[in-house]
């Protein structure tokens, strides 16, 4: 190997090295990127505050350690990676599984941002007389905001905000894996000199690096479309069930209600015997007989919408029999434009919920069930309130099933959303002074 051969060599190797501080901005950039997308776990300035905190630690880390040797640099890039699984999980409401899972992405993500900005600062460096320090900041604006504006409006409409992604642990295995192929393909060159992969020009390196990891972004953001149509997959499949059962609670209530009507109409022939009976003994049993099923007739409601009647009737029945106060005020004919499902789903899974709080408190004074169904200027105001006394838990927006099977449990709630939000209507939920309260809005047509 000759001397200009050996310079080259060592001129490659000086140019070939990310700053540090470069690495810190774009893994710490990445992270922010899904904390944006993803529902935040704090209030607006802690968030900024435990954020930047983080910055700060991480850059001083990867500055601290840029001078390792190289059996040390792979150990240290684990530790930059797991600081940014633990950005994502105590910034936003995800699980850990999550985290780990937009933490990997957010590594490769941060991995082509650095290597693109400074192989484009190699090139300028190279071939140009640019003060370095001021192309560097350029570049890094440049660079780093297109990247993340660009994906920012990729992801915004394929991460569930709101909702859990029902990741398989294959899933997060599979994503792993990826992450691990590309980020030591990318940067094998880097690490020996002399491999079938790499090349002794540096701009051949970083032209390597940069469409591996490059390729890498687009294979995670396939796998991530996969896994995000599965969990919407899965929440469906989950909401259908929830409707199909409060569909066939209500088509139960019904055959109910008409059995009702037919005691109802017995009652007639009763009382021309009643009439006609001369024992004062035998006639009031036959009264008092009368009289429990004139109070099962009470309980039908007349709200002006059969499908509501039907419904709180069924409800007015179980909670009559289990010592449960349920009081209705509500205007039936504002329900026209809602599907005789929806109103199923709205009402039979808010009802299941409140009847399931407040069956367990013991004093049965204090198992109240109110509904209101309203108008509110040009919006259909429907309200549901129960008192409660054990503790309640409330993600992203939906009560945490206490239900041993969580699969199909706990999905009360989201079926509501998910039917009102097709009306373009919103669900509120408040939690206060042992007071259950569930506020629906849905824009009249």
């Amino acid at each position: 190997m000759d001397y200009y051969h050996i310079i080259d060599q060592v001129h490659m190797l000086e140019v070939q090295n990310i700053p540090r501080i470069n690495t810190a901005v774009a893994e710490w950039m990445s992270v922010v990127l899904f904390i944006t997308l993803l529902k935040p776990r704090w209030e607006t300035r802690k968030l900024i505050v435990i954020n930047l905190s983080l910055l700060m630690a991480e850059s001083a880390f990867l500055i601290l350690t840029e001078n390792v040797p190289v059996w040390l640099w792979t150990p240290c890039m684990m530790v930059a990676y797991f600081l940014m699984i633990f950005q994502l999980w105590i910034s936003s409401q995800i699980s850990v599984k999550e985290a780990v899972y937009f933490g990997t992405q957010s590594f490769i993500i941060a991995e082509f941002a650095a290597s693109l900005e400074w192989q484009l600062a190699t090139f300028i460096y190279e071939g140009y007389d640019i003060d370095q320090s001021w192309i560097w900041f350029v570049l890094l604006i440049l660079v780093y905001g297109g990247v993340y504006l660009l994906l920012h409006g990729t992801l915004k409409n394929h991460l569930p905000r709101e909702q859990e992604m029902h990741l398989t642990g294959q899933a997060l295995v599979t994503e792993i894996g990826i992450a691990i192929f590309v980020f030591a393909l990318s940067n094998i060159g880097f690490w020996e000199v002399r491999t079938p992969f790499s090349n002794h020009e540096t701009i051949s390196m970083f032209n390597m690096r940069t469409m591996m990891d490059l390729g890498g972004v687009a294979i995670l953001f396939a796998h991530m479309l996969s896994c995000s149509q599965a969990s919407m997959r899965t929440e469906l499949n989950n909401v259908h069930k929830m409707l199909e059962s409060q569909y066939q609670q209500y088509k139960l209530s019904r055959d109910s209600i008409e059995m009702v009507n037919y005691k109802y109409h017995d009652l007639k022939h009763k009382i021309a015997v009643l009439k006609s009976e001369e024992d004062p003994q035998k006639r009031m049993e036959y009264l008092n007989h009368m009289e429990e099923e004139i109070k099962q007739y009470e309980l039908q409601n007349k709200t002006g919408n059969k499908v509501l009647d039907t419904i709180l009737t069924g409800k007015s029945m179980y909670c009559n029999k289990h010592g449960i106060t349920l009081t209705c005020v509500a205007d039936g004919n504002l329900l026209s434009f809602v599907d005789v499902m929806d109103i199923c789903s709205i009402f039979g899974n808010a009802l299941d919920n409140a009847v399931e709080s407040v069956l367990k408190i013991p004093d049965k004074d204090k198992r109240l069930i109110h509904v209101t169904v309203s108008r509110q200027k040009e919006f259909l105001l429907i309200r549901f309130e129960n008192y409660f006394e054990q503790d309640l838990q409330i993600d992203r927006g939906n009560l945490v099933s206490t239900k041993s099977d969580k699969d199909f449990h706990g999905y009360g709630i989201k079926s509501i959303r998910y039917t009102v939000e097709k009306y373009h209507g919103a669900v509120n939920i408040k939690a206060d002074n042992n007071w259950f309260d569930m506020k629906i809005l849905i824009p009249i047509p």
